[in-house]
């Protein structure tokens, strides 16, 4: 069952598929690449604008989504624990109440 985390995690992974979607591209396309305009991919280009606020949001939605994903896999792991110890502990009692002739 997905937990309040995991529709927030998709919402952000959304977000940052969006957001890298949105980023312009350094080269001139697929004409610059025939023409070999695009040879300039390395040559320094300062962002401006609304480009360098898309650039900042992905960065910071990047972040976020790498430090949920860590989170929801701790989160999983001890929910995952604590089932087991729950279960162990239903079972050692089922087990000491058959000893006492409890449960037939």
């Amino acid at each position: 069952m997905l937990q309040w985390y995991d529709y927030i995690f998709v919402i952000v992974a959304l977000v940052v598929i969006v957001l890298s979607l949105l980023q312009g591209g350094k080269s001139e396309g697929a004409s610059g690449a025939i023409t070999g305009g695009g040879l300039n991919v390395f040559a320094k280009t300062k962002e401006r604008g609304s480009e360098k606020v898309i650039s900042w949001l992905t960065f910071g939605f990047a972040v976020v989504f790498l430090f949920m994903a860590l989170l929801i896999m701790v989160l999983n792991s001890v929910n995952a624990a604590a089932a087991a110890s729950s279960s162990e502990a239903a079972d050692a009692s089922a087990s000491v109440a058959a000893a006492l002739g409890l449960i037939h």
